[in-house]
């Protein structure tokens, strides 16, 4: 598409003013050729996060169909024909295939409008195709519920053709976290909104501290999709997302929660189960640009080494969190099974120490009889730097016997 064509689907009433845009048509072109230009040949990488943050983001979604892939690291043109995305169709079937059927089934209840159920019924298949393509080609991945609500934006966005390859770049270097065998990484990313708040507003947080912050899982899991109802909307606040790191999702939610602090203090403190009932909900409707712009305020103050709790030191190395900081765009899909795989690791490391160290504490009277005092420190250090197969496993496994005998 040329930058006449993209620069013409503009549309035709202000959402905000409700006035007629032709008022607005010289800067709204401008800024369209602007984005169009810095995603050239040799795409202007950090002018293009600035257009995408700011007021309006990307315009549309011609101009989205050039910006997202450039975004999300890579460029269409070396995605096409790749390996195994063609022949998907062939590939084992994946695990999770039944409730992704469920779960489009579901799908484009609010948007896009006027579709007839043929039609509808085609997009379905459509997002099926695309979703089992991702899961078939990485069968390490694991689906979610809400993944489906993230795709069919890819979709309604990119088209079907483009779709599968920006959800893969999505899947493994953007959201990855999501997609492990269990749900405690995704919870880690939950653990940042207390620190936020307390950086930003020690009353509020500690009016919220008997209430867990699992009111913020399905929208930040599904980066909104599944609360946004408005293809609008989501489309303008997933330029945002993908123009940032992955902490910038928690840090929206935290802005959410900020705008809200007077009817939270309006419920009592010790009525978690209330306060979790509200937060649980966003606000409607909700002012995106405004949410932005105090995002990016927020963010820039409190930036994520800097928070309280040792919040930051607490999230994994291998983490979306962290690898999604700095030069990330350079990764690659090879880059994110690693860190899928390192993550893995780390994670039956982790579950292995909660293990030994539960059993070993529930045998501590027995001590002196097999030097569990010894154990204990040789078990956290080996669990924290080797792996399972190492030469000490062995060992520790032959005194592990000697305690359970």
């Amino acid at each position: 598409m040329d930058h006449n064509e993209a620069a013409n689907s503009l549309p035709g009433i202000d959402t905000l003013t409700g006035r007629d845009k032709k008022d607005n048509l010289f800067p709204i072109r401008h800024k369209i050729d602007r984005i169009l230009d810095v995603c050239g040949d040799h795409p202007d990488v950090e002018a293009l996060v600035s257009l995408a943050t700011s007021c309006d983001g990307l315009m549309n979604d011609e101009v989205r169909q050039r910006a997202w892939p450039i975004l999300l690291g890579y460029l269409p043109s070396e995605k096409k024909n790749s390996a195994g995305l063609g022949t998907w169709q062939h590939l084992p079937r994946h695990k999770d295939e039944d409730q992704v059927r469920l779960d489009v089934d579901r799908s484009f209840i609010y948007y896009p409008k006027n579709e007839s159920e043929p039609q509808l019924d085609r997009r379905k298949q459509q997002l099926s195709a695309v979703i089992t393509q991702v899961l078939r080609t990485h069968p390490m991945l694991s689906y979610f519920q809400g993944f489906h609500d993230i795709v069919q934006v890819f979709l309604l966005v990119l088209g079907l053709d483009d779709a599968a390859a920006a959800v893969s770049q999505l899947s493994l270097l953007r959201i990855r976290d999501f997609m492990l065998p269990s749900l405690e990484p995704s919870i880690a990313h939950l653990h940042l909104l207390p620190a936020i708040l307390q950086a930003e507003s020690p009353k509020l947080r500690h009016h919220l501290s008997q209430t867990r912050p699992f009111f913020a899982l399905a929208a930040t899991l599904t980066l909104y999709a599944h609360d946004i109802q408005e293809y609008s909307d989501i489309a303008r606040l997933f330029d945002f997302f993908l123009a940032h790191g992955a902490a910038v999702s928690v840090y929206f939610f935290a802005i959410i929660i900020l705008s809200r602090r007077q009817e939270l203090f309006e419920i009592p403190a010790d009525e978690p189960e209330m306060l979790h009932s509200v937060l649980s909900k966003l606000p409607k409707p909700l002012d995106l640009e405004a949410l932005i712009a105090q995002t990016v305020s927020l963010y820039q103050r409190c930036p994520p080494e800097k928070l309280p709790f040792r919040a930051w030191a607490k999230i994994s190395p291998y983490s979306v969190l962290k690898t999604t900081r700095g030069k990330y765009r350079q990764q690659t899909l090879s880059d994110g099974i690693a860190y899928f795989d390192m993550q893995v690791a780390q994670m039956r490391r982790q579950q292995m120490r909660k293990q030994w160290m539960s059993t070993l504490w529930k045998h501590r009277r027995s001590a002196g009889r097999v030097g569990l005092t010894m154990l204990v420190g040789v078990v956290a250090i080996w669990l924290g730097k080797g792996g399972v197969d190492s030469y000490l496993a062995v060992a520790v496994r032959r005194v592990w016997e000697k305690v359970q005998a």
